[in-house]
């Protein structure tokens, strides 16, 4: 797989996709590696959230997910998009992540508190919101996102 967000159909963090295009985002990649994982028997989980620029503040681009699989009884995190995109760093992003992310969420196929009308979402990242018992589709909703540090 190469790190490509050509054409359509990447994003959706769809494992047979990837297979077929052999190309796709972090969503892709990690969907993917999650899979062979859980068919060789070991637990893995998709985790998602914000990187972060290296400057002491800063806009967020967007999103970036990782996997997680579960190994001497800890979760052992991997982000093969990343490693794709740097190959020099490839041993790296095997079991270690830089510090410059956030974690949002954990799971795929999620139910809100309250629960959500419609089918669990595939990730969360950004907000969901509702109107009239109707999911307001993502586009709709203008987000923008920013950091900063602060000092303790």
């Amino acid at each position: 797989m190469k790190y490509d967000k050509s054409g359509t159909g990447w994003g959706r963090g769809d494992a047979l996709y990837a297979c077929d295009v052999r190309h796709g985002n972090c969503t892709d990649f990690h969907s993917l590696f999650i899979g062979l994982a859980r068919a060789r028997g070991i637990p893995a989980r998709f985790t998602i959230g914000f990187p972060l620029g290296s400057a002491k503040s800063g806009d967020v681009p967007g999103y970036h997910c990782w996997a997680e699989f579960y190994s001497g009884g800890v979760w052992v995190p991997v982000d093969a998009s990343e490693a794709s995109k740097h190959p020099d760093k490839h041993d790296y992003y095997f079991g270690h992540l830089d510090e410059n992310r956030v974690t949002f969420t954990i799971g795929r196929d999620l139910e809100l508190k309250p629960p959500q009308n419609g089918e669990p979402l595939n990730y969360l990242i950004y907000p969901y919101a509702e109107l009239d018992g109707v999911s307001v589709p993502q586009k709709e909703i203008k987000t923008k996102f920013n950091y900063a540090n602060v000092g303790a």
